[in-house]
């Protein structure tokens, strides 16, 4: 995988910093070619992990990229934190688990809607959750990226 864009770095310290990375995140969406649903999926897993970051860490930032390969175009969403960690991923990760007063939609929910999900945590020092989100890129796109690399 290659990232070919800078990232948008967000601090996510509020819940109208969580409106902003939904926005950002369907923004990009949409000039990378996304469809509707898919960008509305995207900015459902930014506000969920968003959520997880002001419940369990009270701040954290989420950066947003764009991210490519020969044959896939795709956005790449990366939350951090510097919060308690999670003691159980497999548990976090379960359908249903409540650690708080949530409903515990927010990690088995994001990683529901994107392509890839993937956490590292640690106990006393924080969770990173990196998603992606993909979509076959056609070949005019995949020739104007080789015409750039070898321009």
């Amino acid at each position: 995988m290659i990232v070919v864009s800078d990232d948008v770095r967000l601090e996510i310290a509020a819940d109208t910093d969580i409106v902003e990375a939904r926005g950002e995140g369907r923004a990009l969406a949409a000039r990378l070619g996304f469809s509707r649903t898919d960008a509305t999926l995207i900015a459902t897993a930014i506000s969920e992990i968003g959520r997880n970051i002001l419940h369990h860490a009270g701040r954290g930032e989420v950066s947003i990229a764009e991210a490519a390969d020969d044959h896939l175009l795709g956005i790449e969403v990366v939350a951090r934190d510097r919060g308690p960690g999670i003691a159980d991923v497999e548990q976090a990760l379960s359908e249903g688990y409540a650690s708080g007063n949530g409903l515990g939609l927010g990690l088995p929910g994001a990683k529901r809607l994107m392509d890839e999900f993937s956490i590292e945590t640690e106990i006393g020092r924080g969770t990173t959750v990196t998603m992606r989100k993909w979509r076959e890129r056609d070949a005019l796109e995949r020739l104007g990226d080789r015409s750039r690399r070898h321009g």
